[in-house]
């Protein structure tokens, strides 16, 4: 699933139809997750696109018209920028063409993702917006925040990182390097982390979220950015999808926790 940096570099890469006006709608699919909303032609049509922007994993387009167009990618879903020439692959379900001779195209093979719309003023009223935590890059995630929210909590620190009611952004991929970062157990339990190791914890959180948007993502399944180029940040793994791997006196193992592979050193990693 495209995480925070995938999404933060999608974005950047849809800059391209920034204060353009959107001329035309093609919809191949009308149901992915849930269903394209039926009037999403109507909302779109002629309008210009004032900003662009990420909350948590969400896309969000603002229109000058008082709506949003909202895209979450799901599983394997990407936005492309195309030249509006451009003909149509399988999976593509959703293109939407600008008058600068640009066109963004929704593709996604397995149809986990979805597009909403909403005026702009109602946006934190949708309830998967509504429900969200702090965002993982938010100057406002701090140390003593987080300690509040876990302190008393039985689950260890790797579920946490994934509740997006906690911390919104971080996926299953992230959340092991992060840990790695941090030289915390992935089993640590969120009432055993003093609020010096949360701290250290939130400077990780930052410091590897940071450099994946710098290298453009994690290309390893289906991502890839608006312009089809891959993401780099997969060759500076330390730990994830690196089982056995050697690092200093220490070995990767791979444990599966609430259902996902977690990679960490359980000697380095000896908070637990």
């Amino acid at each position: 699933m495209p995480e925070l940096p995938e999404v933060q570099t999608t974005v950047k890469g849809l800059y391209i139809i920034l204060n353009h006006q959107i001329t035309y709608i093609k919809i191949h699919t009308k149901k992915l997750r849930f269903k394209i909303p039926f009037d999403i032609k109507k909302k779109l049509l002629n309008s210009k696109i004032s900003n662009i922007r990420r909350i948590a994993k969400y896309i969000i387009i603002d229109l000058n018209n008082e709506y949003s167009l909202i895209v979450h990618l799901g599983m394997s879903g990407r936005l492309k920028v195309v030249f509006s020439k451009y003909n149509i692959v399988k999976h593509d379900h959703f293109i939407i063409h600008c008058n600068n001779e640009r066109s963004i195209v929704y593709n996604d093979p397995r149809k986990f993702g979805f597009i909403d719309i909403v005026r702009t003023k109602d946006l934190q009223k949708r309830k998967y917006i509504m429900n969200l935590g702090i965002d993982a890059l938010s100057l406002d995630l701090k140390p003593s925040l987080l300690y509040k929210k876990i302190f008393k909590s039985e689950v260890p620190i790797k579920q946490i990182l994934l509740n997006q009611k906690i911390i919104a952004g971080i996926g299953n991929i992230y959340a092991s390097e992060i840990l790695f970062d941090a030289k915390i157990s992935p089993k640590a339990l969120g009432k055993e982390l003093e609020i010096s190791l949360i701290s250290k914890l939130i400077k990780s959180i930052r410091k590897i979220l940071k450099k994946a948007i710098r290298l453009g993502g994690s290309s390893i399944r289906d991502y890839r950015s608006s312009d089809g180029t891959l993401g780099n940040f997969q060759s500076n793994f330390k730990v994830y999808n690196k089982e056995g791997k050697i690092i200093g006196n220490d070995k990767v193992i791979k444990i599966v926790q609430y259902g996902r592979s977690t990679f960490y050193c359980p000697n380095l990693q000896n908070i637990k």
